[in-house]
Order: structure tokens, then sequence, then C-alpha cells
């Protein structure tokens, strides 16, 4: 017997064992796959950022249109109160409404800020609005509760419920009817 030389790589030709070349090849492939995979992973990460960014946009731009709307329909509630406040601009922003303007009167001034402070979706009322003539005559705001009447409330504010109609003036045109408050509701109190 004796020693033979073989090529290596000869074998694979013939279906026995891997060459060299192959064997780094499958390696490669291995790196390349895992490459792969790790991209399409990134990807998919970057992908999912994007969408979600996307998606804090798109309710970011849906949150300020309804607020815009928001703020339309306070101004036009508003005016159709018939309150004479001039330069009238109202902004609606999580719940809070900021009103500018100028009020002929305290009492406008007053009831603006009561009527749209008690619309829906409203929490806050920040306001800014001048009053052109100061009679220095402010109102108590007093809030609704459950079972309370003006004829109630007027007894308490004034010890006279027959004065419950001062109070229902007071508060026009936000009140339509005397016997329609509802607990929650801010009335003001005309001294």
């Amino acid at each position: 017997m004796g020693v033979f030389d073989f090529v290596r790589n000869a074998g694979a030709k013939i279906g026995i064992g891997k060459s060299t070349d192959e064997i780094a090849a499958e390696e490669q492939a291995k790196v390349d796959a895992a490459a792969a995979e790790s991209a399409a992973k990134r990807n998919k990460q970057r992908e999912k950022i994007r969408a979600k960014a996307a998606e804090k946009r798109s309710a970011a731009n849906a949150e300020k249109r309804a607020e815009a709307r928001k703020s339309t329909e306070l101004e036009k509630y508003a005016r159709d109160l018939g309150l004479a406040i001039s330069g009238l601009d109202i902004r609606f922003d999580d719940g809070t409404a900021f009103i500018d303007g100028e009020a002929p009167d305290a009492a406008s001034k007053e009831k603006l800020i009561l009527a749209i402070g008690n619309c829906q979706g409203v929490a806050r009322v920040d306001e800014s609005i001048t009053v052109a003539q100061d009679d220095g005559a402010d109102s108590e705001m007093y809030v609704v509760e459950a079972g309370d009447t003006l004829w109630a409330i007027a007894t308490a504010a004034y010890g006279d419920g027959n004065r419950y109609p001062d109070i229902f003036e007071a508060n026009k045109p936000m009140l339509k009817d005397p016997d329609e408050i509802f607990p929650g509701q801010v009335l003001r109190i005309p001294q």
C-alpha cells in the first residue's frame, strides 16, 4: 500500500462530501440570509415607526380640525344669542374656550362666558373680554345642583323666591324656560 494524494475539492464532484468552496458558499449564504433578515426586521421597525408617526400626525390634524369646527360653532352660537360682543374671537383647545372681544357691559360679558361655558364639551373658559362701560356690578355665579329650581335659588340668594324672574332674565338668552335648568349648569345671580 501506499499514500495517495487526492484533490480535496474533487470529492464533491461525485457526490461525496462538500468542497471548501461549497462550504464557504453555504457559510456566505447563511451570513447573507442573516443580514437580509436583519435588514428586513429593521425595515419593518422603521415602517412601524413611520406608521405610528403618520397616525399621530393624522390624529393631531383630526383634533385640530375638530377644535376649529368647535370654535366656529361656539362663535356662531354666541352670535345667535344676540349678545353685542365686538371683535368676538373664540378658540377651542382641549376643553378650554378662549374668548376675546369687547362687551358693551359687564352683564353681556358674563352672559357670554356662561353661555359658552355651559356648552357641551367646554370644561373651562379663559376670557380676555374687555368691557366698554364697566358699571362695577359683577354677578355671583351659581352651579345648579340636582333638585334646584329658580325659585329655590332666588330664595337662597335674595331671601325671596318671587325674585326668580330676576335670575331668569339675567340668564337670557341662554335660558329659554325658567323650568329648564339642569345640574352642573352655571347661572348668573345678579346683585
